[in-house]
């Protein structure tokens, strides 16, 4: 008995010899050894895809974001503009942009130069708080000389937000629509329509009339105006045919007083041509003047140019037609 169970804890011993060596083994140790390797790649790996994915995530959650911050944005952008667009219009409908396009069409070109290289003309446009007013007779050509005048002016500072332009095309036919806060209201909207937010203080003319569905009085307007133009460093404001512009109510005049008031506090520069009638020409000082008058080389320009439309006939007998009708204008253009 006592045989029997030696044996088998000598049979035990050996079986523990055995495993204790297989694991003390090298081969087993290495293999152990790689296994722990492994385990520590998959966890280094599962770890940077963690990582790589935790980053393609915020990337995309940035993209998102961003779409969304750029769809407020064009959202915010365009209610902005309406906004604008229904403040411009609640001061007055009046929009002298298309007249303005349509008399520098019916220009004959290279005409019109004799006033921008005039010294007066430089004087105007190098100085602030400065008036030149420019009579003419009937067919002149003040209102395209006056459109050439407009456009000069886009041209040489339609990259500046500093300076701004605003003008009238008075015309009789309009009389009824041409009332004092019309104009007021229009050399108003000019000023305010070129900067990228609209003032404050026509904002808050608006937000004062919205609720009533009311217009806005010509001393608001005034007030307004003379809180908007200091915010410039450069102002012209431009009327033409002020002798077309309606006498009742005192609107010439007072219109006349009210930009020569706006010139006065804010340095605004004024251009303006009319007929000669006393009522106006005696509000103007004679050192302010450079009248209008037809020059030979436009008057030149605009027959070559019908002449050379007409028929053979009449392009053969030129220069009689060219000396007949020069004699003949006396400083008249064409009818504007």
């Amino acid at each position: 008995m006592v045989k029997d169970l030696t044996k088998q804890a000598q049979s035990s011993r050996l079986s523990w010899e055995t495993l204790k060596g297989a694991f003390t083994a090298k081969k087993t140790r290495e293999a152990v050894e790689n296994l722990n390797r492994q385990c520590q790649a998959l966890n280094s790996m599962a770890a940077i895809d963690a990582i790589a994915i935790g980053a393609n995530t915020h990337c995309k959650v940035v993209e998102i974001r961003k779409t969304i911050e750029e769809v407020q944005y064009h959202q915010l952008s365009r209610e902005k503009k309406e906004d604008q667009k229904l403040i411009l219009e609640w001061l007055t409908p009046t929009d002298y942009a298309p007249q303005q396009i349509d008399f520098i069409k019916r220009r004959q070109s290279a005409t019109g130069q004799w006033l921008l290289h005039s010294p007066e003309f430089q004087a105007w446009l190098e100085s602030d708080k400065k008036t030149l007013f420019c009579p003419g007779i009937p067919g002149a050509g003040k209102t395209i000389l006056t459109a050439i005048v407009i456009e000069h002016l886009i041209n040489q500072y339609h990259n500046d937000s500093n300076v701004a332009i605003a003008y009238i095309y008075c015309n009789f036919r309009r009389n009824h629509e041409q009332t004092l806060d019309d104009l007021l209201a229009s050399l108003l909207r000019q000023l305010t329509e070129s900067p990228p937010c609209l003032p404050i203080p026509v904002t808050e003319l608006y937000e004062r009339h919205k609720t009533k569905r009311t217009r806005a009085s010509t001393d608001e307007l005034i007030k307004a105006l003379q809180l908007v133009a200091p915010s410039f460093s450069r102002v012209f404001i431009l009327v033409d045919a002020l002798d077309e512009c309606q006498v009742s109510n005192g609107c010439r005049a007072r219109l006349i007083e009210e930009v020569f008031s706006l010139q006065a506090r804010c340095g605004v520069n004024f251009f303006m041509t009319s007929r000669f009638i006393p009522e106006i020409t005696d509000k103007f000082d004679k050192s302010s003047w450079l009248e209008i008058r037809a020059t030979k080389e436009d008057v030149e320009r605009y027959l070559e140019n019908h002449i050379k439309q007409s028929s053979s006939t009449i392009q053969k007998m030129q220069e009689e037609i060219k000396a007949t009708i020069l004699n003949a204008v006396d400083g008249m253009y064409v009818p504007c």
